[in-house]
């Protein structure tokens, strides 16, 4: 097969993309950070790494969230950190169980504000049943840290029998998506921006641990591997999947998701909602003959009431994601270079 790649780029210095989940992202990870580190934990390049001790396996996490602003309709930094590690540890099969918690605290923070997003993290970890066990907080000079940043941890119980990862997903499979896209990227950015659109656009940051359990319980064996659409959005989970599972993949355009409001927002904006973050969506990669069991089960839940069957894995073509558009035609859905709205989560 011929193939057009772009040239590798090289960089004296770290720019915003190299944080933006797509092909600079990748490259980071791949030319530097992975042959520093390389283990067969790291091999997966999951979201998170499951590790097998004497009487159960775990799965283990950590993450750092930079979100500006760090307030924002449907949530802030604080939830946001919460349902982001936890769902890190749920697309591993793990039941979430603790966390670490550290603040960065830029002087001159409001102390009203930082209440508030204590107070978040408080009621997202009591609502997934998650426990605060460690953490440390730091200050920077004002003007070193817009505010503030988190950094957590997080470790969870895998469930028994189930093997969660993108290597394990083959040709045959069908990709699932459990709601509605762009959502977060898009209410990040009317805040970010002060744009106002007739309806109120908000975030949708949920822990999505209670959707994967359910669709783990009816068909654990079946699910090969959970990836959540975060940085970089739709295209680029399924990039990464494609890549490291070495298979092609096929995508329906005119069945992936979106809020007409969002799209409506995003053709105003001139971004592709395939490629703007999500904070409680999640792909799911299962065998065929368990895709009507589990549609039927995420959508029993509020929060996988749109889950649509979008495509479909191939041997064609390894590490290419192709997308079948309204009309008819087929494109390429490839990395983007940076990031198309930085400091989104």
């Amino acid at each position: 097969m011929l193939e057009c790649r772009t040239p590798l780029e090289t960089y004296d210095t770290i720019t915003l993309g190299h944080g933006g989940g797509g092909r600079l992202t990748q490259e980071l990870i791949q030319e530097l950070l992975l042959p520093a580190f390389r283990n067969r934990h790291l091999e997966d390049l999951h979201d998170g790494a499951v590790l097998r001790t004497d009487h159960a396996r775990l799965a283990f996490t950590t993450d750092s969230f930079v979100v500006h602003p760090y307030i924002f309709p449907g949530g802030d930094i604080g939830s946001l950190a919460v349902h982001g590690t936890a769902n890190d540890l749920a697309m591993c099969g793990a039941r979430p169980l603790y966390l670490s918690l550290a603040f960065i605290l830029e002087e001159g923070l409001p102390v009203e504000h930082l209440r508030r997003i204590v107070g978040s993290v408080r009621d997202a970890c009591r609502e997934g049943a998650l426990e605060i066990v460690t953490g440390d907080t730091k200050v920077v000079e004002r003007g070193k840290g817009d505010g503030l940043f988190i950094n957590t941890a997080g470790i969870g119980a895998v469930i028994p029998g189930v093997e969660i990862s993108p290597r394990r997903v083959r040709p045959g499979d069908r990709v699932l998506l459990s709601g509605s896209i762009a959502e977060h990227g898009i209410a990040i950015l009317s805040v970010r921006e002060g744009i106002e659109f007739e309806s109120k656009l908000v975030s949708d940051s949920a822990n999505l641990w209670p959707l994967v359990s359910g669709l783990l319980q009816v068909g654990g064996v079946a699910v090969h591997a959970l990836r959540d659409a975060t940085r970089g959005g739709v295209a680029s989970v399924a990039n990464e999947i494609a890549r490291t599972a070495g298979v092609g993949m096929v995508l329906e355009e005119a069945q992936v998701p979106v809020r007409e409001e969002v799209r409506g927002a995003c053709e105003i904006l001139g971004l592709d909602p395939l490629y703007v973050a999500n904070e409680g969506v999640f792909l799911a990669f299962v065998a065929p003959e368990a895709v009507e069991t589990a549609l039927e089960t995420l959508r029993r839940h509020p929060l996988g009431q749109s889950a649509r069957l979008i495509g479909e894995v191939t041997p064609d073509h390894p590490g290419v994601v192709r997308l079948r558009t309204r009309y008819g035609a087929t494109r390429v859905v490839d990395l983007l270079s940076g990031e198309q709205l930085p400091r989104i989560c």
